[in-house]
């Protein structure tokens, strides 16, 4: 089974949603996830674009963080510590590039090890994820190597997956984030609950199970072809 975790850095319901996503890799190791770029605010004109400025864009966003506190199940939004913070409201695209590019080194671990601490970075420590700076200094206090890793945020290449996920994204028609792609057709969208997550993937995993029915009869060795010592026998 595969799940396609799409999600962005600014996106406050991905923040408990990747928690969650953490314990159902627990509790259903055998399950693929792959980590999945979407941007809700690629660029400043976005923000201005939809909230009017970005001043307005950290008023509304930071009303959102309401919702997204009481969703997330460690309740760790320090709203007050973002609302005095003396900067604008981070966009998507450098915190994204920052993620994919230790993807690109680490693989799908050091991916989450770092979406996880850029969004730490902004719900919890009120930092400027934005600012490469910042980005740097977050990867630096990860096991990530951070030479490796800044080669790879400075590649094009890096920036070209990122938006090989924004092509994904549109052909399953996603509008939003967090959403879960299960094996390639299934959506749960939202920050669900813990249990309605594992209940949707098993929901699934038995819809993709192939049924074997059994008959029973007494001529049950006729009538069938088999392999036997690598020769085709049929009996009739």
């Amino acid at each position: 089974m595969t799940i396609e975790f799409f999600h962005d850095v600014i996106c406050s319901f991905c923040f408990p949603m990747s928690y969650r996503m953490r314990q159902v890799q627990e509790e259903m190791p055998e399950i693929k996830i792959t980590h999945r770029s979407f941007a809700l605010a690629r660029e400043e004109e976005d923000h201005e674009r939809m909230f009017g400025s970005r001043e307005n864009a950290k008023n509304e966003i930071l009303s959102h963080w309401v919702h997204a506190n009481q969703n997330d199940d460690l309740h760790r939004f320090n709203i007050e510590g973002m609302r005095e913070a003396d900067f604008l409201f981070p966009t998507s695209m450098n915190g994204l590039l920052a993620a994919k590019a230790a993807g690109v080194m680490g693989g799908e671990v050091a991916y989450w090890d770092i979406f996880d601490a850029l969004q730490k970075g902004l719900f919890v420590d009120s930092q400027n994820i934005d600012d490469p700076s910042v980005i740097e200094s977050i990867v630096k206090d990860s096991s990530i190597d951070f030479e490796k890793w800044q080669q790879a945020f400075t590649n094009p290449e890096t920036l070209s997956l990122v938006e090989d996920d924004f092509r994904i994204a549109n052909a399953y028609q996603l509008t939003g984030v967090p959403a879960l792609i299960v094996n390639g057709k299934y959506l749960i969208n939202g920050a669900q609950p813990m249990d309605q997550i594992i209940q949707a993937i098993q929901t699934i995993k038995e819809k993709e199970t192939p049924i074997i029915e059994i008959i029973e009869n007494g001529n049950s060795e006729n009538g069938s072809c088999d392999m036997v010592d690598g020769k085709w026998v049929c009996k009739d």
